[in-house]
């Protein structure tokens, strides 16, 4: 092979790698609109062990037993908000990637608008605080020789 192939080869490995998925083969629905709708609602339930990935991306053993709950409550019938409130109403607003804007998830939507707030508040009362940087006062020395100066420039 030439060395663009082996390259193009190399990235399309590399671009790839991102796009697997931890669902294993026996996990999934032979019904592939359910298999679907079961993988989209994957995406937006976080993975309780990982916590900064979805259970659709995570290989923890809690995001694999979610995952499987959720392919079980759509053969069951459910609806995907259904199914999703299932959850909700077993693990909290915590296990959704984007939790609804509500009194408990408040802190968490508003935490980080207030720490960039107080943060640039703390800055600015530091600047407005600190002394004004000017020149050093004169020696007597200098005094004496700038007073020379202006009697001399004086008509």
């Amino acid at each position: 092979m030439t060395r663009a192939a082996v390259i193009a080869l190399a990235l399309l490995m590399v671009a790839g790698i991102g796009a697997a998925r931890a669902v294993e083969p026996g996990e999934m629905l032979s019904d592939p609109v359910l298999e679907q709708r079961a993988r989209d609602i994957g995406r937006h339930l976080r993975c309780l062990v990982c916590q900064n990935q979805s259970i659709d991306e995570s290989k923890a053993d809690l995001a694999r037993d979610l995952r499987i709950l959720v392919r079980e409550r759509l053969k069951a019938g459910d609806t995907d908000r259904q199914a999703m409130d299932f959850i909700t109403a077993r693990y909290g607003d915590f296990v959704l990637l984007r939790p609804p804007v509500n009194e408990q998830t408040l802190p968490l939507w508003l935490g980080p608008f207030t720490l960039i707030f107080l943060g640039l508040a703390a800055i600015a009362f530091y600047f407005w605080r600190r002394p004004r940087a000017g020149p050093p006062p004169l020696t007597a020395a200098e005094r004496k020789r700038l007073d020379e100066l202006l009697r001399d420039k004086t008509p």
